[in-house]
């Protein structure tokens, strides 16, 4: 049985891809150093499958990963582990720089060691669309100049030119996603969509930046993880692959989506009340990429309408509250990214 390898595998898309890779009758191994974003709640359905292995390890440990590497010997590995929230970026970069900077460069001292002993394994790499900055016009291609706002973006930019790097000078076999915002089951609160339904539920005030008119691309989760697989499957060594919905929506959107599918789906029967808070330092008015290249090249499209997927987010948070009981409350609710 082909085994791959899933660096942040208890995180939000992590879960959600060896889900996916299951079904498809893969064998997976989780990697995760299981930080404040760690959740075993993620894996709880799939934590007893026999094709289903679990390992507690930091990337920065290099000796640790490769020994994983030499006995499972994956076919793939997808690099997921990251820290990803802008607003803990704002507040404490080096956790950042440590985890998607360093990390990324043991990963890839570990792979490159790796490589020249199975060189049948690929490395996706999967990054962001914040690498692009602030996108005002138009949809970002993959050779768009990167320009990174916040220190959460300049780290996944940095991560991605080290891999490239290394694909150039080392000859790895790796290739590097940027996918547009997700958004869908097993998602930590802190994120925008998790958050909104939180509060929801929980009869709370949905806090907006701003003027609430920021856009981003939404894409559902699962429609990101079956891109994922296709480029592992069809892609080609060295490219960058944009994944995205090519849908912007601007968060009073994504409020009111959600407003709807409770009274039309959920029927919560709840007054729900937006309040509007300071802005986020540097923070960056619309993304939007362009996702072509994959479309034509790979063949893949996106199969959830934002509406359908955001039925299926809320529907998933309220049949599984318990979801919520994981987390510290201030992890949820408190503000992050303030500067003073």
């Amino acid at each position: 049985m082909n085994k791959i390898l899933v660096t942040g595998g208890l995180g939000f898309i992590g879960s959600n891809l060896i889900k996916i890779l299951l079904k498809k009758n893969y064998y997976v191994i989780n990697i995760d150093k299981i930080s404040y974003s760690s959740n075993f709640y993620n894996t709880k359905n799939f934590k007893n499958n026999k094709n289903y292995k679990f390992i507690k390890c930091d990337l920065v440990d290099k000796i640790k990963f490769l020994k994983i590497l030499n006995k499972y010997k994956p076919i793939c590995i997808f690099n997921l582990a990251a820290e990803t929230h802008v607003d803990r970026s704002i507040d404490s970069p080096k956790n950042f720089i440590k985890s998607n900077i360093l990390g990324t460069f043991n990963l890839l001292e570990a792979y490159k060691l790796f490589s020249k002993k199975s060189n049948k394994t690929k490395l996706i790499h999967v990054s962001t669309d914040e690498v692009y900055g602030d996108v005002l016009k138009g949809r970002s291609k993959e050779n768009h100049p990167y320009k990174p706002s916040s220190p959460y973006a300049a780290s996944k930019a940095s991560s991605d030119h080290l891999v490239y790097s290394y694909i150039r000078t080392y000859n790895i076999k790796a290739i590097i996603t940027n996918c547009s915002n997700n958004y869908g089951p097993r998602q930590h609160p802190e994120k925008l969509i998790p958050k909104i339904i939180y509060n929801v539920i929980n009869n709370k005030e949905i806090p907006i930046y701003g003027k609430g008119l920021n856009s981003r691309e939404w894409i559902y989760v699962d429609d990101h993880c079956e891109a994922l697989i296709r480029v592992f499957l069809k892609g080609k060594i060295g490219e960058f692959y944009n994944i995205g919905s090519n849908v912007n929506l601007n968060n009073l959107q994504v409020v009111n989506h959600i407003i709807n599918v409770v009274n039309k789906k959920i029927n919560l029967n709840k007054k729900i009340k937006i309040k509007f808070v300071k802005d986020r330092p540097g923070h960056d008015f619309r993304y939007a990429i362009n996702s072509d290249k994959i479309l034509k090249k790979l063949k893949w499209k996106p199969k959830y309408t934002f509406k359908d997927g955001i039925y299926l987010t809320f529907k998933w948070y309220y049949e599984n509250k318990k979801y919520f009981s994981n987390f510290s409350k201030k992890d949820i609710i408190k503000r992050l990214g303030k500067l003073k």
